[in-house]
């Protein structure tokens, strides 16, 4: 059994954590209209968002120091942390683009393009360490949810019926 490098863990599990933070706190008048706007079924009330996004953030950072840490090659790692750290900027942006600048199709785009990146991302944390991959695929299962409540917000917002013109 390794032996667990505490600062390391530390830095891998803040990291996601700030950086959601941040974007949280450059996007929360836009997070204030959640209540008021139009959603879709199955929307959960605004409360399960920072608790979802805190418990994400954690299995993330968790992840990431099981990479760091894996016997991997530096090349493969290196990659895998590339990879990373894409989805987290393109993570950072889209509150801000769906909730303060209510670019909601634009946001469900880039959320799109992250959730591609982000199913990169844990196929090449599965291939340095198995438990990197698992930890991962709560984060693809809520982004997948994502994307249908920033469409349903979208087609709610626009009032367009998809088909029909």
């Amino acid at each position: 059994m390794k032996r667990i490098q505490i600062g390391t863990l530390l830095i891998a599990l803040l990291i996601p954590l700030i950086v959601g933070g941040l974007s949280a706190a450059l996007s929360a008048p836009g997070m204030e209209k959640y209540g008021t706007m139009a959603k879709p079924p199955l929307s959960p009330p605004a409360w399960v968002f920072p608790v979802a996004w805190t418990i994400l953030y954690c299995m993330m950072g968790l992840a990431t120091y099981f990479v760091v840490t894996s016997n991997a090659d530096s090349k493969s790692k290196a990659f895998a942390l590339m990879l990373y750290a894409v989805q987290l900027v393109m993570n950072f942006a889209w509150s801000i683009l769906f909730f303060k600048w209510e670019m909601k199709l634009f946001a469900f785009i880039w959320l799109i393009v992250m959730w591609l990146i982000v199913i990169l991302c844990t196929f090449r944390f599965f291939a340095i360490d198995r438990t990197a991959g698992i930890l991962m695929i709560p984060y693809i299962a809520w982004l997948s949810f994502a994307a249908y409540l920033n469409m349903g917000a979208y087609i709610l917002q626009t009032d367009v019926t998809p088909g029909i013109r």
